[in-house]
C-alpha cells in the first residue's frame, strides 16, 4: 500500500541483540555521508503515512531523496538511528526521547515538533469512564514515560488518585485512591490495542489506536488534552546529524502548510499538527 520497506520487529530485535548500541565503522560512513538517501525509520500509522506523503508530493521538488522505513516497536527505530542503519526516526515524543537517552546512554536529539496523538482509554464493555464495573482490568503502555502518561489520563477523569509529584515516573505503586478497585495489565505499547478483547479497558497511543482502526476523536471514553500538551511527536537524529542538509531539508517539509493540511485532512482531529 506504501512505498516503504517493512522491517518486522522480530528480525530488528535479533539485529539489534548482534549490534548492540556500539556503531561499527560502516555505520558511522553511511550516517556520516550525506549523499545518498535520508533513511527514516517509522511506525506505521501516522509517521510513515506522513512521511510517505512527503516522499511522494514534496521531496523531489526540495531535492530530498528520502526512504523510509517501517518499524512497529519503540525501541529498535531509536537504536537503529544511534548506530547509523538509519538517519533519522519519526515517532516518539520529548519525554520518551529523554527516558531512552537515561536509560540506554544513546545520544539523540530532536530536530523539529510535527504533531500530537493524544492518548486515550478505550473500552468494548463501558461507554463512558464512569460505567467501569468495580475491579475492572485496565491495560496500561509498560513503558515509563507512556505508562505514566496513561495514570494521568485515568487521574485527570477522577478513576484514580497519584501521589504527588509522582510525574512522568508515575506507575500503579503511585496511586494513593482507587476508589473502583481497579485492577492493571502493564503490556508492551503495541499490544494494548491488541488485548483490547480481553480487558476491560485500555489505553492506547493515538499510532495504535489509528492502526486498529480507532478514532481517538470519537471512539476515545477519555482523551488526553492537546492545550500544554508537552507529548508532540518529533523528527530525531543522533547528536551531531542536525546540520545534516537531507534532514534540515525534511524538518521544512513536514513542518510545511501542505503536510498540516494532509493531517487535518486524514486524521479528523486524533492527530493534531503543532508547528
Amino acid at each position: 500500500m506504501r512505498n516503504t520497506a517493512k522491517i518486522t520487529t522480530a528480525v530488528l530485535a535479533a539485529g539489534a541483540l548482534t549490534l548492540g548500541l556500539t556503531a561499527c565503522g560502516s555505520d558511522q560512513d553511511s550516517a556520516s555521508d550525506t549523499s545518498g538517501p535520508l533513511v527514516v525509520a517509522a511506525t506505521p500509522v501516522p509517521h510513515a503515512e506522513i512521511l510517505t506523503y512527503v516522499k511522494d508530493n514534496l521531496a523531489q521538488k526540495e531535492g530530498l531523496d528520502l526512504e523510509v522505513r517501517e518499524f512497529t516497536d519503540y525501541v529498535t527505530p531509536n537504536t537503529a538511528t544511534e548506530d547509523g542503519s538509519v538517519g533519522a526516526n519519526y515517532f516518539q515524543t520529548e519525554p520518551y526521547l529523554a527516558d531512552f537517552n537515561k536509560k540506554n546512554g544513546t545520544h539523540l536529539k530532536s530536530v523539529v515538533s510535527v504533531h500530537l496523538e493524544p492518548l486515550g482509554l478505550y473500552s468494548k464493555k463501558a461507554d463512558s469512564a464512569g460505567d467501569l464495573k468495580n475491579g475492572a482490568t485496565i491495560a496500561l503502555p509498560n513503558d515509563t514515560v507512556t505508562e505514566a502518561r496513561a495514570l494521568q489520563l485515568l487521574a485527570s477523569e477522577g478513576l484514580i488518585t497519584l501521589k504527588d509529584g509522582a510525574g512522568n515516573s508515575a506507575t500503579p505503586a503511585d496511586i494513593t485512591k482507587n476508589p473502583k478497585d481497579l485492577k492493571f495489565k502493564e503490556l508492551e505499547a503495541a499490544q494494548t490495542a491488541r488485548s483490547l478483547g480481553d480487558v476491560d479497558a485500555s489505553v492506547i497511543n493515538g499510532n495504535y489506536a489509528l492502526e486498529a482502526d480507532l478514532k481517538p476523536a470519537e471512539d476515545a471514553l477519555v482523551l488526553e488534552s492537546a492545550e500544554e500538551n508537552p507529548n508532540v511527536n518529533l523528527l530525531v537524529v543522533k547528536e551531531g546529524q542536525e546540520d545534516d542538509p537531507r534532514v534540515k531539508k525534511l524538518a521544512k517539509l513536514l513542518t510545511s502548510p501542505e503536510v498540516e493540511k494532509f493531517i487535518e485532512d486524514n486524521y479528523a482531529g486524533s492527530v493534531l499538527p503543532t508547528f
